[in-house]
This record gives C-alpha cells, structure tokens and sequence, in this order.
C-alpha cells in the first residue's frame, strides 16, 4: 500500500492520547535498538576468543553492523515514503529477524565471515527503524522540546543496552570459562578447535528466540495505532524560506549535522565496546569485565533524566550541547593522562577506566541535541534528510577500526587519542556549525 492510500495525519491534529500511545510505541522500537546493537560490546571479545582474532578483525563486528546504515539509510527513506511508516517498521523487524537466524550456520560452522553477513543483515533491519523513528520522534510535539522527547528514547535504548550484554553473557559464558580462555594456548589443534566449536554454538538458542520475538514485533507494531503523520506538509513561512532549495545540500547544518552524528556514535560505540579489551589489560578477567559497558551506559541514562528534568525548562537544548561537547574533550583527555589503581565499585583498577564510564554521561544529550538543530525548517525534506543523518551512524563502523587499527600499533590505552579530534568537531558544530544556513558568507 503506498502512502498515497495511506490516512496521514498532521501532528498538531493528534490528540494527547494519540501522542502518548506514539511515544510508548516508538519507546519500544528504541529499546529494541538498544538491546541488539549493544549486544555487541559483549560479541567484540567473545568472538575475538572463539575465531581467534586480532584486534582490529573483532572490530569488524562493528563495522559490518554499523556500515549498513551507510548503504541503506536513504534506500530506507525511499521505502518508508512507498509504504509509511508502519508496513516499513514491519519490514525493518524482519530483515532482523532474517540476520538473527543468519547466526545459526554461522555458529555451526564458525565461520567469522558468516557472522558479519548476519551483523549487516540485522543492521540493514536497524536502519529501515531507525529512519522512520527518529525523525518521528523529533516532530511529535513542539521542537523546543525535541531533546527532551529524544531523551526518553534514549533511556529505553541505553536501559536495554544495559540488560543486554548482562543477560547474553549470562546466557553464553560458564563460570569455568576463565579456565578454558586461559588454558587454550596449551591445547592441541584437535582440543582447541573442539573447546572453540563448542563456545561458539552457544549462541544458537539465543539468536533463534531473538529471530523469532523481531517477527512477531513486526506484526504487533504494524497492526498498532501508531499514527501516520505527515511529515510533507509545509507551512507558508517555511515553504517560501525553503524556496529555491532543490536538494538537501541546501540546507548546509544538515550536513554538517551529518558529519557531527558520524563523529558521536563513533566516540559512543568506542566507549562502550572497546571497555572490556581496556580492562582486560589490567589483568580484569571477561567474566569481571562484562559489566563495564552497563556502567557507561548507566551514565548515559544518567544523562538522559538530567536531560527530561531541565530542558527546555532552565536551559535550551543547544545550551546542553555544548556542555556535554566540552566534556568528552575533557575525559578524553583523563583517559589518556590519568593514571593510578584505585578500588571502586568491588573492581581495582586504573582511575582512566572510569573517565571511560562518564564519556557515557558526556555523550548522552549530544544524539538529542543534534537532532531538532540539523532538522529544523527542513520541511518537505525531512524524510530524506533524517536518511542523511542515519547514514552518519556508520561511523559506528568507521571509527572503531581505527582504534583497533591503534590499539594493534600502540596499545588499547593510546588508541583513545582518536577521540580527541571527534569532540574538538562536535565542540565546533554545537557552537557554530548548526547555524551555518549558507555555504558561502
């Protein structure tokens, strides 16, 4: 059914009901974007160890999942203008589910290859969701607003990303576990590749049952009353300001947007997956250091209810921005100059592993805040260019190589020196950059 058969809505004809029941509804899409993509801050490691990879090769696990927002974000925006928003979230649930279940014969044969097919697969699913539920929730309601409305959205991803490392361990690693990682170096070939086979199939049974709940959520959304809302229409004063524009790279803080998100998700997945290889150094085992990326993203919740308690109330949105910028620069720094053992939260370790933790906090409002700042005033364009910031989050697969790339050059520690320039952008861009209308002065 194309949208042309479809019942649109304008937003401000949405009653409150209407309006919570969509944010309830896009608050699941959200939590279910958590619990997939931060299952791989725990996949990073696990299969460094069962398909004996170098640091920068388990980083593909990143890469494979977050590169597809890069090749099927704007094929993405296309499709949701074909069938709306409901057929295409349905659509995005099962391309999921059909990665999920690439898992299985990946796992039967341990073939790293294989595995990344299925990453891509389920992150093609994301991106189709991701496009329809972000420019959604940025317009339903008033934009002043929009990063407090982004922050709920985020304290449904990050609170499943908490869970989600937690229980797939719990699922996937044994209490004797250490012993096996530790004795494998000893063993035959025949021993290893038995041990090895055995602990990659683990994830059998999960992946099958997370298959099957994406296709049943598929049809739960789209047979819910999650509204159509128009997001073509525009009114005079927009449509004549927007007068002349033939393309989205006429609106010059949308693409400078664009670049800003590329840089952010990076230095937020760099935080959360890379936590654990950044323990292991310290002799922290993977049974101990499992919990560390939940602690980044308890931060980053943290962050979020900060963020729902003061905007737009005591202070603006952009306000926020600038302050959560200024601070990455500033941990960035702690993790690479800070230095000393100390004991907190029942873990010993190096105090630089904690500034690694409050990147969470750092990093929470920034997605909120360049949102409503990169789509404002884009009227008939906002489809297309909510695409165009979703294809930013391949630097989700970008900049984790590089740090693995430094990590295997240097060490795990020295790597951290990529965020540095990321945060001297994002200053730029929640200073300057979101106002930039023209690209000449």
């Amino acid at each position: 059914m194309s949208t042309a058969l479809t019942k649109t809505v304008d937003v401000s004809a949405l009653t409150k009901r209407d309006t919570v029941i969509s944010i309830l509804i896009i608050g699941l899409l959200f939590f279910i974007f958590g619990f997939v993509s931060w299952i791989n801050a725990i996949l990073i490691p696990y299969f460094k160890i069962a398909c004996e990879l170098t640091n920068f090769e388990s980083y593909l696990v990143a890469f494979a999942f977050y590169i597809s927002y890069l090749v099927m974000s704007v094929p993405s925006s296309f499709l949701l203008k074909k069938i709306g928003f409901k057929k295409g979230i349905m659509v995005g649930f099962w391309v999921m589910a059909a990665g999920a279940f690439i898992f299985l014969p990946a796992a039967l044969a341990r073939t790293y290859e294989i595995f990344l097919i299925g990453l891509f697969t389920i992150g093609t699913g994301l991106s189709i969701l991701q496009t329809a539920a972000n420019p959604y929730i940025t317009v339903l309601g008033p934009k002043e607003s929009a990063a407090q409305r982004i922050s709920i959205m985020g304290i449904c991803n990050k609170g499943a990303g908490i869970l989600a490392p937690l229980l797939f361990a719990a699922v996937i690693l044994k209490a004797t576990d250490t012993e096996l990682f530790n004795a494998i170096g000893s063993m035959t070939e025949v021993e290893k590749n038995a041990a090895l086979d055995e602990l990659i199939r683990r994830v059998i049974v999960p992946y099958a049952c997370v298959g099957t709940v994406l296709i049943g959520l598929g049809l739960m959304v789209r047979f819910s009353p999650l509204p159509e809302i128009n997001t073509e229409k525009e009114s005079a004063e927009l449509a004549s300001a927007n007068l002349g524009k033939k393309n989205i790279f006429h609106f010059p803080y949308l693409i400078l947007g664009a670049v800003a998100i590329f840089l952010h998700v990076g230095t937020q997945v760099i935080a959360i997956d890379t936590i654990i290889g950044y323990a292991n150094s310290m002799q922290i085992s993977l049974l101990e250091a499992k919990v560390f990326p939940s602690y980044t993203l308890f931060a980053t919740i943290c962050g979020y209810i900060l963020g729902i308690i003061f905007i737009p109330r005591y202070v603006s949105q952009v306000t926020v921005l600038k302050l959560c910028t200024l601070m990455g620069l500033l941990f960035t720094l702690m993790i690479i100059f800070a230095s000393g053992q100390v004991t907190f939260l029942g873990h010993t370790a190096d105090i630089s592993i904690w500034f690694i933790v409050l990147l969470g906090l750092a990093n929470s409002m920034v997605w909120a805040g360049i949102w409503p700042l990169a789509l404002d005033g884009l009227g008939r364009y906002t489809k297309l260019g909510a695409s165009v910031l979703i294809m930013g989050l391949c630097g989700n697969a970008i900049l984790p190589l590089f740090y693995g790339s430094m990590a295997d050059a240097y060490d795990v520690r020295t790597a951290y020196w990529v965020l540095f320039p990321c945060y001297l952008y994002l200053i730029f861009y929640a200073f300057y950059g979101h106002r930039i209308k023209r690209w000449t002065l």
